[in-house]
């Protein structure tokens, strides 16, 4: 059974703070990736594009670890363990967008590169390592 994320450290996860993704390369081995991340209920949505290697690897395993650390308080922290359970191409423009505005303060995500294709990660919250208590 997943674990659940309590009010406080969902409220670290609203915040415009960088998150660590760590993703397992096809020999096994991690691959961090510092990123935005946004929390929807339970889960953590994350975007990236479509071939970049943490795509690659998580369409190849779902297995990921997620941290938040409040840079105001390195003791509120958001460590899990997580399974990616969608990723999917509609919509993903729009989530990167909001994301843009969560960390930027602008309309439009300002690094979109020509042609590529935007892709929003669900990740299911399955252990919960450290939260704020």
């Amino acid at each position: 059974m997943p674990d659940t994320l309590n009010d406080k450290a969902k409220a670290l996860i609203a915040r415009p703070v960088l998150a660590t993704l760590v993703t397992l390369g096809p020999d096994g081995g991690p691959q961090a990736t510092p990123l935005w991340i946004e929390g929807d209920g339970n889960d953590l949505l994350v975007n990236t594009a479509k071939g970049r290697v943490k795509d690659r690897h998580m369409e190849r395993d779902p297995r990921v670890a997620v941290t938040v650390i409040d840079p105001g308080d390195p003791y509120n922290v958001v460590a899990l363990r997580g399974t990616v359970v969608e990723m999917a191409t509609d919509g993903a423009d729009a989530h990167i967008d909001r994301l843009a505005h969560k960390y930027l303060g602008v309309d439009e995500y300002p690094m979109r590169r020509e042609g590529e294709v935007r892709v929003t990660v669900r990740i299911r919250v399955d252990h919960i390592a450290m939260q704020p208590a």
